[in-house]
């Protein structure tokens, strides 16, 4: 239905900062029918929104809730991304993984060499290790920012392959035979390059199908292999 798709994707927006008043989405979705108070009530009983008198709020745990919802509805993925915030988008990311059959841990953090790393998304599907970074730049970056970038994330996808196994870090490729650590960029919007030196650079709207073809592709693709088979 397209007035809730546009009810939802007005709510993501409107109430990014705050409650808003509902006099503002009735204004934001440009509908004249009375099928938005009984579509706010009903999200309300769902316990996706909050009303009090004239003011609707999202809170915060919720806000991705919407944001899956306006997607199932045929919202575009990448227009409902930029009413997120960086932990709901990679929130998002994450959820795209576990649909597509990946164990996913989010804001990895370990040690190497006396050094702390982190990853924003891992996502585990056997004999593949995602190594998301995300960003949540608003305009396409240069090549030289570019491949610092990817740079980075090379190494510190680098630094996980080769601290695994450890203790403090419980990730499912472990318990695999071998494994394949692939670095990835992930933007809120596609960029001038779709690849720099092999590391895929994606934005959310190309991910489901780069989650399609990447186990086809991945020989094509930078990334750094580990047996566990003899540990």
């Amino acid at each position: 239905m397209d007035i809730e798709k546009d009810l939802l994707i007005s709510l993501l927006k409107l109430t990014k900062e705050g409650p808003v008043l509902i006099e503002n989405v009735n204004k934001e979705v440009r509908s004249t029918t009375n099928i938005i108070p009984k579509l706010i009530k009903r999200l309300e009983n769902e316990d996706l929104i909050s009303k009090n008198n004239d003011f609707v709020e999202v809170v915060k745990d919720n806000r991705l809730r919407l944001a899956v919802r306006a997607i199932s509805l045929g919202a575009d993925l990448e227009h409902v991304s930029s009413f997120l915030d960086w932990q709901e988008f990679e929130d998002i990311a994450a959820l795209a993984l576990e649909r597509n059959g990946y164990t996913t841990v989010m804001n990895m953090r370990f040690r190497k060499e006396g050094r702390r790393w982190e990853i924003d998304v891992v996502g585990c599907r056997n004999p593949l290790v995602l190594c998301i970074d995300c960003k949540h730049w608003q305009r396409s970056m240069n090549p030289s920012a570019l491949r610092k970038i990817v740079m980075a994330q090379v190494k510190r996808t680098y630094a996980l392959a080769t601290t695994l196994p450890t203790p403090s870090i419980k990730v499912e490729c472990v318990k695999w035979n071998k494994a394949k650590f692939i670095p990835i960029i992930l933007s809120l919007i596609p960029g001038r390059l779709k690849f720099y030196e092999n590391v895929p650079v994606v934005s959310v709207l190309q991910l489901q199908d780069f989650l399609n073809q990447v186990p086809a592709y991945v020989e094509s693709l930078k990334y750094i292999t580990r047996d566990f088979n003899h540990l």
